[in-house]
């Protein structure tokens, strides 16, 4: 809502109440001389101006005005289209340089996540996690609020794919950009650097490092992984959905889905 509307929506308020501004001035100033701060009087002149020329009042004469209007903070913060709870999305575009303690959404309400899966579902298997969704629901989970961006979405590494063990153990939540679907060659440092892309199959769903070699794709798995690699054709038989750029999982817990972990095989290294 614009100023001018919230000026209009508070003179309505006022107006119900059967309020002057005269009675806003006069209960505004018992506020100030309470509270031993001038900045809460809101003088007869301004009020004018917040109702009819657009005026956005102080967050001191805000309060006043909540307390004079019976009504809450944070609605007359919401009047001017300042929301109270903080959203995931606003908080990415600061990012301090220091590991730190968030209460930024600690009064975060709810937030949409699965609460009703397909009936295929099988948490054994790989799978695009959105897909698997029948229904969503409001609880109180505020981070998952990511779920909703558009231009991702998200898969289930399954208890019994072992293919980016030990970066992405079985068991953990992906967040896939659909927009990078194109395979990059080289440039990284690091396996942490390299792109794991998730790739759908003729046969399943599966999280790797890719290769490809002139028609054919080499489904890669990491060094200390059981899975051996895969070659198939492309892109007939495998589709490049996005590359990984998010992940949720459980430290030291998902054993609880995988009993154990094969010993790797030997093999040699791809080109």
């Amino acid at each position: 809502m614009n100023t001018v509307t919230a000026g209009s929506a508070l003179r309505i308020m006022r107006e119900k109440l059967g309020l002057t501004m005269r009675d806003v001035e006069t209960a505004s100033e018992r506020i100030a001389r309470k509270r031993g701060n001038e900045e809460y009087f809101v003088p007869i002149s301004r009020l004018s101006d917040v109702e009819t020329k657009g005026v956005t009042p102080s967050i001191y004469r805000l309060y006043s005005l909540a307390v004079i209007y019976r009504t809450t903070f944070q609605d007359m913060l919401q009047l001017y289209g300042v929301e109270f709870n903080f959203g995931v999305s606003d908080l990415e575009t600061s990012t301090p340089p220091k590991s730190h303690l968030s209460k930024a959404l600690g009064s975060a309400p709810a937030a949409q996540i699965p609460v009703r899966m397909d009936p295929s579902f099988d948490p054994r298997r790989t799978m695009n996690f959105g897909r698997m969704v029948e229904e969503w629901g409001t609880v109180p989970l505020a981070y998952l609020e990511q779920l909703a961006k558009t231009g991702f979405t998200y898969g289930y590494i399954g208890s019994q794919d072992l293919t980016m063990y030990p970066i992405l153990p079985p068991g953990s939540f992906i967040q896939v950009d659909e927009s990078r679907s194109r395979v990059i060659e080289g440039g990284w440092r690091s396996e942490y650097e390299r792109p794991i892309y998730f790739v759908e199959t003729r046969e399943d769903h599966v999280c790797c490092w890719c290769t490809l070699a002139r028609e054919v794709i080499i489904l890669q798995p990491h060094p200390l992984s059981p899975v051996a690699p895969r070659v198939l054709a492309y892109p007939q038989d495998a589709e490049v959905i996005g590359q990984v750029v998010g992940v949720a999982m459980k430290l030291g817990e998902w054993r609880a889905v995988s009993d154990s972990v094969p010993a790797p095989k030997e093999r040699t290294a791809l080109n």
